[in-house]
Formats: structure tokens, sequence, C-alpha cells
């Protein structure tokens, strides 16, 4: 989520044109071809994590990171947490390659400081550790999200996922059409935070959810990390959405930057104060929403807790991609996880029943367990038709023998080892 850019010129936008811009740029149709991913790191000391990293050590640490010739972007979080954000890659094992092999870069950059990186959705021996990013657009989130308590501090310094990042699919109806994959990630982003759970402790302490990660971003804001209705026209929906949440802030040239409180775009379009918005305006404020599923051309999927273990990151990412490029596994998946839409109810995600039991029972909860047997199933099916090495389809296959047919997930361990 890193960025420092200030406003641009340009001629003033109106609200006509803000909608018909979201409508054009936020589902990009067309068959499913490129699969992305953004891992997101905590920074530990090696030889025990729960020592604290000083931002002195951290901060020489990443510079040395910096420094390494990587094919991934490199994006540092407020907190110090280290991401890595592939580029398009046109099939599942050209992703997983590029982005194993950036890792090994990254880590032989950190072990000369003691340091290394840690997968947990939540950090769970440190809370609040405070940011070590001082730019002007954290300036501004941090203000606008104490607003509503402690979860955005949390959320911007504690917390670290998989996302995985899909083509929003094609311009008609069937399992592979963007209307139904809307859908289905939604959805499946219930069983995905259920089944990948693994934040079951912060700051030292049991928080009483599997994905305490998930429960923080359910708490982060009122509108600002909620789903639009997903049984609507997707592109209308979504700029609505858009043009309805409030603006996290107002860039300036200098000086710190305007945190108005409740200004939505739309309100910003049509009184132009405190100054008329512009194109980047609007793209920059979308990039301040945070739903569980962001469509941004492509469809972000952003509900995974950071996984244990070196590459335990790729299960995520295999499983995900296969049930979405495959056609008979979107079909076989969407008709076993349809059922949870009478759980979720009439609330948006991730502030719904269906969510709120994934992220508090992983898959404890019967439902979710059953969906996820289904899901599991499904992919292995289909990876090796998404062309997925041998290695890839035995690690899902451990993870499904280990987590997902005894209804437990990474946080029922992590429960255990941390405490």
């Amino acid at each position: 989520m890193s960025s420092n850019a200030t406003a641009r010129g340009g001629p003033p936008l109106t609200e006509e044109e803000a909608e018909a811009l979201l409508r054009g740029i936020c589902f990009k149709t067309g068959p499913p071809r490129t699969v992305g991913a953004e891992l997101e790191w905590l920074v530990h000391d090696l030889r025990d994590p729960r020592h604290p990293v000083r931002p002195h050590r951290l901060a020489a640490a990443l510079d040395s990171v910096r420094a390494v010739p990587l094919v991934s972007a490199l994006t540092f979080e407020p907190g110090g947490q280290l991401e890595l954000s592939s580029r398009p890659a046109g099939s599942l094992m050209e992703c997983l390659g590029s982005l194993a092999a950036d890792l090994r870069a990254v880590r032989a950059a950190l072990e000369p400081f003691g340091l290394g990186l840690s997968g947990y959705g939540v950090d769970p021996w440190h809370a609040q550790r405070g940011r070590v990013l001082h730019e002007p657009r954290y300036d501004a989130m941090e203000a606008a999200l104490d607003r509503t308590g402690p979860a955005g501090r949390a959320m911007m310094c504690d917390s670290a996922s998989v996302q995985v990042c899909l083509d929003a699919g094609l311009d008609r109806p069937g399992p592979l059409g963007y209307r139904r994959r809307w859908e289905l990630a939604h959805l499946l982003g219930a069983v995905l935070v259920g089944a990948f759970a693994n934040s079951p402790r912060h700051g030292g302490r049991s928080t009483g959810w599997r994905s305490t990660r998930q429960a923080l971003w359910a708490d982060l804001d009122p509108r600002r990390a909620l789903a639009p209705p997903v049984d609507g026209e997707p592109r209308a929906a979504w700029a609505a959405h858009v043009l309805d949440t409030p603006v996290l802030c107002v860039r300036t040239e200098d000086g710190p930057w305007a945190v108005p409180e409740e200004l939505t775009f739309r309100t910003w379009l049509r009184t132009g104060l405190p100054r008329p918005p512009v194109t980047d305006d609007l793209r920059y404020h979308v990039t301040t929403l945070f739903p569980p599923v962001r469509p941004r051309g492509h469809l972000e999927l952003r509900m995974i807790d950071a996984q244990p273990g070196r590459d335990g990151w790729m299960v995520p990412v295999a499983v995900t991609t296969a049930v979405f490029e495959d056609a008979r596994a979107a079909e076989a998946v969407y008709e076993a996880v349809r059922p949870l839409a009478r759980r979720a109810g009439a609330g948006p995600a991730p502030r719904n029943p269906l969510w709120e039991a994934a992220a508090r029972d992983g898959l404890a909860d019967p439902g979710l367990h059953g969906a996820a047997l289904a899901v599991f199933a499904a992919a292995r099916e289909a990876l090796p038709r998404v062309g997925a090495s041998e290695e890839v389809c035995r690690a899902v296959a451990a993870f499904h023998e280990r987590y997902v047919i005894p209804g437990s997930c990474p946080a029922d361990e992590l429960q255990v080892v941390t405490s």
C-alpha cells in the first residue's frame, strides 16, 4: 500500500466522468490469462522472534534489501513489514517461481543482520510496534483510522497477508464470467479465511480469534474495509461504493495532507471543496479502500493470513488460482460455496455472520469445513490442468491432509507453539 504521491494537476473531474472511469477500469474483461501474488512478511530476529527489533537495526537491514535486484516490486509497510508484489505472470508456476527466487535473495540480504521473514497474520509477540515509515500517506491514514479505535494502527504495523491477483474474467455468463467470479470470490473468501487462519495471538496474548488479522479488518472503519453488494451488477455496485465511501485524505503539495471527516468522494465532486478533485485523486482514493476483494482491472483477493514456513505461502496462491482459472473446478467450487450465501445474510463482507465465523472458528465451523473439503478436492484435481508442478501439488496435498480433512487450520498449531 506504499505511495508518497501528491496531487497532480488536470481538469476538475465531474461526477459522471468519475462513475464512467470507475466502470471502465475496475473490471477489465477477457479470457483469464495472468496471475499475481503479493506477499507481506513480518521481520523478526532470527535467534529469538520475541526479541524486539530496534528501528535502527531494521532500517539498516531494509536499506540492504533495497539494493538487491529483484523481479518483484519491493515495498515496505508502515511497521516495517516487507512486501513483494509479483509481476502479472502467464502461469501459476511462473508466478510462484519468480517470487520464490526473490524471497531467497531477500532472506540472504537479511541474514547478515540476524533478521528473517516470519509468516503470521499478525505479530504473535508484539503489538503496536509503532511506525517506521513516516510519510504523508501514513500520517493521514493513522489520523483517519484512529477515529474508530486501535484496529487501524494494528493493521498498519502488526499484520501481514498473502494476496492473490487474478483476471476479472469474461464478459459473458458462465464459470469464467466476471459476474460469477465476483460472487465466487466473496463466498470462497470466507472459506479461505477459515482454512488459512494463522493469527490467534497478538502481542503475546490469545485473542479468541483464529484470524485476528481478519477481525482487525472487520473492526477497521465503518465503510472503508467493506465489500459492496455482490448480488447486483458488479461495475455499478463498485462505482457507487467508491463514490459513497469517505475519502481518507486530500493530498497537498506542501505540508500535512488534510484528513476530512465524512467527506465522501461524491460530495467532494459535487462541492469542489476543499479543492476540485481530479482524475488522479479518484485513482488514489481507490487505493485507500480495503475490501476483502478489490477490483482494479483484475481482482485482488486480500483476505488470506500470511502463512507459516518458507514456502507455505504457495499453497493459498495455488489453491485459489486453480479453482478460479480451471472452468471445471470453478463450477464445482461455486456449487459448493453457494449455500454459504444464506449464512452471510444481508450484511457486507467481512461484517456478516459468515465471515465472522470464519475468522473466529476457522474450519471448526461445520459449514466452512464442508465447503473447504470440496474446495481442496476441486483444487487438487485442477492443479495439474493449470500446470502446477509435482512439488506444488504435494504441498497442497500435505496442507489438505494436515489441516483441512480434520477441520483445523495453522492457527490451531500456532496457539500452542507461541503460548
